[in-house]
Parts: C-alpha cells; structure tokens; sequence
C-alpha cells in the first residue's frame, strides 16, 4: 500500500494551493495546436520543469504532471498508443524531482483526463476497456512518483468511475473533479450533488470542479457541492482564469490576477480546501491567489449576489441550483426565493 501523503498535510493545514494550468502555458512555451503536449515529456522535459518548477517558486502545494491525454485512447491520435507506460512515467518523474527541490512538502498529482470516447450503451468504448485504459496510466504515473491520482474535467459518472476503478489499483489517494460548464451541470448532465455522492460511494480522498466557463459558475459549483457532500470532505476548486476569447489567432483568457485573488478567497468561504488554477492560469496568478489565501479571513458560504458581484453572472441553471440551496437552508418553500425581485445580472 502506497503511502497517504495527502492527508498529513491537510491535517496541518486549512487550505492548499494546487497548481495553474499546464497546456496554455505550454503553448506560450512553443507548443502548437494539435501537437501532443505528453510528447514533450521526452522531447522537450526541460519546459516541463520549468514551468512546474515556477508553480512551486509561486507557492503551489501540488502541482499535476503532464499526462492530461496520456491515456491509450488519446495518445492513438498521435500515434503513440504504445508509449503509455513511457510517456506517463516520465511525466511524473519530471514533476517529482521539482517537488523534491522544494524546501517545504509539494505533492505530485498525477492528472488523468478524459479518453475521448463515450462509454457504452452510448458509445464504443466498453466499462472494462476504459477500467484497464486508466489502470494502465494510473499505473505508469505511480511507478513515476505521484503522490495523488488526480482525475480531473470529467463529465460523466461512468467514464469517472472507470478512472477510479483503475486509478484504485494502485493504492494512491484519488481525488477526482468535474467540469460543470453546461448551466450548472456537467455535459453529461452531472450535478454537483451527485457527484458528492460519487465521491462518498467510492470513498475519494477528495472531489470537486474544474476548468468549466468562468470563476463564477465555478465558485457556485463549489457551494452547491459543498451543500451536497458530508462535512468532512475536502473540496477542490481548480477554475479557469476568466473566460476563454479569440484574440489573434489564439485563445486568450481574461482573468486578470486580481479577479483569480477574489476568486480564490470566495472558493475558500464556499467550502474548498484545494484550490488552484486552470486553462489561462499563469504562476504570476498563482502568486497572487497565494498571497489572498495566507491573508484571508474565512467568510459565510456565498451567495448568488456575493458571488456575481465579485466574479460576474452566473448561468441560470447555476444560480436556480444555488438559489434552490439557499431556499432549503433557509427553510422555505421551494421556489420562495425566486419569487423576490432578482439582481442576478444578464449573462449577455
């Protein structure tokens, strides 16, 4: 059995800060669309380290390795299927030896996306398959070095489940997020709620949200599972920075450090003891959230108005989720509160 590395240093701390994003930073490093950015575990390692070893000099806890499509399934879009094993064990070793250099514990999660394809009965891809694709990276990213296995924007319960089922056999803490960027649910029409569910079903070391369609709707999320889950689960808020526009040929996002620092100090209050960046989140973003978070005094759990005043607009089925909870906290009737004049401003 691996060691749990996790959950001493949560038991020393109120809240850890995870890591920002690996692929658009990786593309102001040279990376180019359509190119494999697990490649670059071998072929450029070098920028690897670099950009997570500046994660860390920004103050990150944990930082996930380069393996994000490093499953069978999304390597054989490269033509690299066969190097699993390679690609992802080197992704770890890489991330290892930055969070050894590190004069303080950073932890290694080994990040494990989605494969591409559809479970049956809706798609090709079969239950046991997808079980035996994740354990098969699962596997490689342990041999690496990581401290975690880190499942993250899923969207749908069975593909998630699959990832813990082959991410379980290698005796590593799991933690798994979803994406909620579809009015509050997943594209698979995943709730918050159930995934606190799933997380309780399968005993995960934590469960949460991340990349989606802004800092609001993740914040949102976040209380919403918050309301959903047992008390003594640890969140994990990982949101994009700002949201995604096409400027000059490429995707750029608008969140500037100051709105990640707002968002970072709201995440806290919603319940989250995990909380980083995604997509357009730089180590300068990280530095501030860092800097939120150490002089932050926890606050009440926020409200729709909190959240869209120091975030932005929330999408409707988000804020119905959110108001719903509010309705229930304060003990009214469903629907209650949604009949009080709104001042949830227009997405548009």
């Amino acid at each position: 059995m691996k060691t749990d590395r996790l959950t001493p240093l949560l038991a020393q701390r109120p809240w850890l800060l995870a890591d920002g994003a690996m692929g658009s930073n990786l593309f102001a490093r040279g990376l180019t669309s359509g190119e494999a950015p697990e490649l670059w575990n071998t072929e450029h390692p070098q920028r690897i380290r670099e950009l997570q070893g500046s994660f860390i000099e920004a103050g990150a806890d944990i930082i996930l390795t380069n393996s994000f499509g490093g499953t069978r399934h999304r390597l054989k879009l490269h033509q690299a299927e066969d190097r699993v094993a390679q690609l992802n064990e080197a992704a770890a070793r890489i991330a290892r030896a930055e969070a050894d250099r590190a004069d303080r514990v950073v932890l290694v999660g080994g990040s494990m996306g989605p494969t591409g394809e559809i479970l049956e009965p809706l798609g090709p891809l079969s239950p046991a398959e997808a079980r035996q694709s994740f354990a098969e990276q699962a596997e490689a990213l342990a041999r690496g070095g990581a401290d975690i296995l880190w499942i993250e924007t899923m969207s749908s319960a069975e593909e998630t489940e699959a990832a813990i089922d082959g991410a379980r056999r290698t005796g590593l803490p799991i933690i798994a997020t979803l994406s909620f960027d579809t009015n509050g649910r997943t594209m698979m029409g995943i709730t918050p709620a159930e995934l606190a569910g799933l997380s309780q079903k399968h005993h995960l070391a934590a469960c949460g949200s991340n990349c989606g369609v802004g800092a609001a709707e993740l914040a949102a999320s976040i209380v919403n599972l918050a309301a959903a889950a047992d008390p003594s689960t640890i969140l994990v808020a990982k949101a994009n920075c700002g949201i995604p526009q096409y400027v000059d040929d490429a995707i750029q996002f608008n969140g500037t450090p100051e709105l990640m620092a707002e968002y970072a100090r709201l995440a806290l209050d919603a319940g989250a003891r995990i909380i980083g960046g995604c997509c357009g989140t730089t180590p300068e973003h990280l530095r501030v959230m860092r800097r939120a978070l150490e002089t932050h005094v926890r606050g009440p759990r926020p409200s729709i108005e909190t959240i869209e005043a120091r975030l932005g607009a929330l999408s409707a089925g988000a804020a119905a989720q959110l108001r719903g909870e509010m309705d229930r906290q304060a003990g009214a009737a469903p629907g209650a509160s949604q009949r009080r004049p709104s001042r949830r401003r227009s997405s548009g």
